[in-house]
Order: C-alpha cells, then structure tokens, then sequence
C-alpha cells in the first residue's frame, strides 16, 4: 500500500530539489530521515517535512510502523514560474524567473494491492476463425491476378 503527501508551490528550483530527491529515493523511512537531517543542502528542509508527513500518514491512517516504511516514490514536477525584470544598462531590462516546484513522495510497505485495471476481452473462437478464413481466401484469390499482370508486362518488353 502506497502512502501519499504533497507540498505544492515550494518557492525553490526543482532542479535543485531533485538533487536531494535522488540522494533518498528506494531507501527506508528511517534512513531517509537521517540523511535528510544532516544533509548541507536547502532543498532538504522541504523534502523532509513532506517526507514526515506521508510517514505520519501512513502511521494514522493505516497503523503501520515506520521501521517497515520504504520511500518508494519522490516526484518533482515544475511549478509556475514567477517572471519579474531587472533593469540593466542603456535603459534595458533583463528578465528573472523565479521557479517553483510541486513535491509528491510515497512511502510503501512492500505489501501493494494490486488491482487490475484492464478488463479481458474474450473473443468467440468462432468468429475469429471465420475472419481468418475469409482473409486467407481473399489473398490466394488476388496473387494469381498480380502474377498474370506481371508475366505480359514481360512479354510486352521481349516483344519490342
């Protein structure tokens, strides 16, 4: 079973973020959380209160322990990016984009459900027998023609 939190419009590059994310993804909670306490980068303050908050989410909503947790998804999609202008020399100006990102992680306890999403399509034997059938038909019927054609072309180019 995956557990989900989300941090949305985080006012920091996601490019940076994903350097963090990367470092935590497929290990377990507890590790996770250790590793982000520690790290020297900015972007690990965000990734680890989202990262507390799937953990409590799980803990609340489905009683799991965290010991048995598994970061098993980090998602960084681009947020809006907020456009302003620095003005520059000779009256120009010099745009600035400020990003944001969008931050998902899941954590699992290796036990999914799997559901089945696409139904199966059983076919009658019959029906697919006679389509079949007709195609093969219809093919012997059309070689013979395009192998005349083909033998008087020969002949017209022998003859002149």
């Amino acid at each position: 079973m995956q557990v989900r939190a989300k941090a949305k419009f985080i006012r920091m590059s996601p490019r940076k973020v994903r350097l963090v994310a990367n470092f935590v993804r497929g290990k377990s909670c507890d590790e996770a959380v250790r590793q982000l306490k520690f790290m020297n980068k900015t972007a690990a303050t965000p990734v680890l209160s989202v990262l507390q908050s799937a953990i409590a989410n799980a803990k609340e909503n489905h009683s799991v322990e965290q010991s048995d947790l598994v970061v098993s998804e980090i998602l960084i999609n681009d947020g809006p990016t907020i456009k302003r202008f620095r003005p520059r020399a000779r009256g120009s100006a010099a745009p600035i984009r400020k990003r944001t990102s969008h931050l998902t992680v899941a954590v699992s306890n290796g036990k999914e459900d799997v559901v089945s999403v696409v139904p199966k399509i059983e076919i009658p034997k019959a029906a697919s027998v006679e389509k079949g059938a007709s195609a093969a038909d219809n093919k012997e019927e059309k070689t013979p023609v395009v192998e005349e054609k083909a033998t008087e072309k020969k002949t017209e180019s022998n003859e002149s």
